[in-house]
């Protein structure tokens, strides 16, 4: 191919690909342009969960127990802990803490988390669930732990909880912990 040759079917090849920017038609070229920010909805929840870990109405139930291993590494449990407005277990109940929980620090009780908090469906919540999965540091009074999604209202949340337990309220069989949680929806 001569060159001459090729210098024309590079132009034909070029006007080709372009022939719609040249066009004089109508019809504009679609163009992409980058969405806009959108403003992302915060809400905060705040409420009390209750750990009921003896007696007939127990809400924890040991799954795993595995033997000589430290710190109790791997020991798990289930819940069906209980929601409430105020501190006390009378309080109004507004759902659930459904999940499961192990120790998995050899070093210290960190337990690592996974729990659908599901609220009741009466209430500004109406059945919806926020998911909480993370590393409790369970001895440390005040601590941070992921919202990582959720159902119907909290679809697509993502944020944060703040847990504190109330020590000078719980005992051995009734461990109470309030929470405060900040979540961004799109």
């Amino acid at each position: 191919m001569s060159h001459s040759h090729t210098l024309r079917f590079l132009f034909l090849f070029f006007c080709l690909i372009h022939a719609p920017l040249f066009s004089s038609s109508s019809q504009q070229p679609h163009i992409m342009l980058p969405s806009q920010p959108t403003e992302k909805k915060l809400t905060t929840l705040h409420f009390y969960y209750h750990d009921i870990l003896e007696g007939e109405n127990r809400t924890v139930v040991q799954i795993i127990d595995p033997s000589n291993t430290p710190n109790s590494l791997g020991t798990t449990f289930m819940m069906d802990n209980v929601l409430t407005e105020g501190p006390e277990l009378s309080s109004k109940q507004v759902g659930r803490a459904q999940g499961m929980f192990g120790l998995a620090s050899i070093h210290d009780r960190g337990m690592v988390m996974l729990i659908n908090f599901a609220f009741s469906e009466e209430g500004e919540y109406k059945g919806s669930t926020l998911s909480m999965l993370g590393r409790n540091p369970v001895m440390d009074t005040v601590r941070e732990m992921p919202i990582v999604g959720g159902t119907r209202l909290f679809r697509f949340a993502s944020g944060f909880a703040i847990a504190k337990s109330l020590w000078s309220i719980s005992t051995e069989q009734h461990f109470v912990v309030e929470y405060n949680i900040t979540v961004s929806l799109p």
